[in-house]
């Protein structure tokens, strides 16, 4: 059991220390403000405070973790081995900066609590974080900051041990529309095939038929296709779907729609099935709540998870939403046109809220990639970068997670190739892994 030394103990301290400690390195540790508490510990320890006691393992502390409330820091970027880090801490210290601080300054999101400019859909931009400005975006920052660390534990106290953390691999399946074409009544059929036509999009026209004819199977309904994949190679997949009402961002099948309400049920006999909330819910807690309820009453199954359509995430805000509608999992931390690890990590964290000083109960998923991005690239470039993330992921035992959608699996219009992209990295990742 670890022993850590500081002046004060603080709510802040508690959660990063045990986040590294218990989550992260998967080891005991306690907190003293005593002096003769850390001289008696016969075990390994740790000083965290301004000056070390004596020639101890010391980390020299910022400020961050004793302070209250939130402001906009000024931070300079330094390289540790080729790693950026921030909070420098001098040379008395084992680490050359201070690695609890700058772990919770990216995984609680304290940047996005200081004034920013907003996207149109009230989203904080990846333009704006600090990660991006410096060109980390794409590395776990804190998870390598802490393999680092274990490693300079290991020197100083061989003797310890830190059981081995393995490496997972997550697949998401956004659904906010089930198909493309079928399902959507007389109205919305006609009211589409009269926008293409308008939009001299002829060929769409004749698809649309064809598939309302029975003539070709619809392109979004591909439901049957991954879960022959995911059974075949083990990928731990997730299904979000949403069930809001129909909105201007909102295009789902209606709930009255039978055959709806049995695709749900169908994928959540062989997947993980939850909700992804509807962009009307926003800042919307009775919505939400009614969105999960509803999702429940059809799969027959507890709603913990959620992700939010079109990642619409504003902190602190959308999580004390999440957590007043009862959900405990959310799968929204990450950036849907730009690759990366918003929170610096791709370990799962519970989510600290700044506003009130306090740990919650939400655990935040972080995601690093989605099809959105990869839209954006060549298909080599789109692949290299897929692995260039995995690699970034499994040399740190984290956890892998990419957005896909049943939509981008389509192989239709501007989606074509995704599927057979989506079934030859998955399957490298799983021939790897055995």
């Amino acid at each position: 059991m670890f022993l850590v030394y500081t002046h004060k103990i603080t709510p802040r301290f508690t959660y990063v220390m045990k986040h590294v400690f218990v989550q992260m390195l998967q080891v005991e540790v306690k907190f003293s403000t005593k002096v003769e508490d850390f001289i008696a510990h016969n075990g390994p320890k740790i000083t965290y405070c301004k000056q070390p006691l004596q020639n101890e393992f010391h980390i020299r502390s910022n400020d961050l973790l004793f302070e209250q409330g939130f402001d906009d820091i000024e931070i300079k970027i330094h390289d540790w081995e080729e790693t950026p880090c921030f909070f420098p801490a001098g040379e008395k210290s084992a680490l050359p900066f201070d690695v609890f601080a700058a772990a919770f300054y990216l995984m609680s999101r304290y940047e996005e609590y200081v004034p920013h400019v907003k996207d149109e859909h009230g989203r904080f931009p990846a333009t704006e974080s600090l990660a991006y400005k410096h060109h980390f975006l794409d590395v776990p920052v804190v998870d390598i900051w802490i393999k680092r660390l274990k490693q300079a534990l290991l020197r100083r106290f061989p003797d310890t041990v830190f059981p081995d953390r393995k490496p997972q691999v997550l697949s998401i399946i956004d659904v906010a529309c089930a198909y493309t074409f079928k399902k959507k009544g007389f109205v919305r059929s006609l009211g589409g095939s009269l926008t293409d036509l308008f939009n001299l999009k002829v060929g769409r026209v004749i698809e649309r038929y064809k598939v309302l004819l029975g003539l070709t199977p619809d392109p979004s309904d591909n439901f049957d296709k991954l879960t022959w994949f995911k059974n075949k190679y083990g990928i731990n997949t997730i299904f979000f779907f949403m069930v809001g009402e129909y909105g201007t961002y909102d295009k789902n099948i209606s709930l009255n729609n039978k055959s709806f309400r049995e695709l749900m049920k169908s994928v959540a006999d062989y997947h993980i099935v939850s909700l992804m909330a509807s962009y009307q819910s926003f800042k919307n807690i009775p919505k939400l709540r009614e969105e999960r309820k509803k999702l429940t009453e059809i799969i027959n199954r507890p709603i913990k998870r959620v992700r939010l359509r079109l990642d619409r995430l504003d902190l602190p805000d959308t999580y004390k939403d999440l957590i007043e509608a009862e959900f405990t999992e959310d799968y929204t931390m990450g950036y849907p046109k730009n690759v990366g690890f918003r929170a610096g990590t791709c370990t799962p964290f519970k989510f600290y809220d700044l506003s009130l000083e306090m740990q919650t109960i939400l655990k935040v998923h972080p995601v690093c990639l989605q099809d959105l991005a990869l839209k954006k690239m060549n298909p080599s470039k789109a692949e290299e970068t897929f692995f260039e993330l995995y690699q970034q992921v499994k040399d740190v035992n984290g956890c892998f997670a990419a957005v896909f959608s049943n939509e981008s699996m389509g192989n239709y219009g501007n989606e074509k190739g995704f599927r057979k992209f989506y079934q030859k990295v998955y399957k490298k990742i799983c021939s790897e892994n055995r």
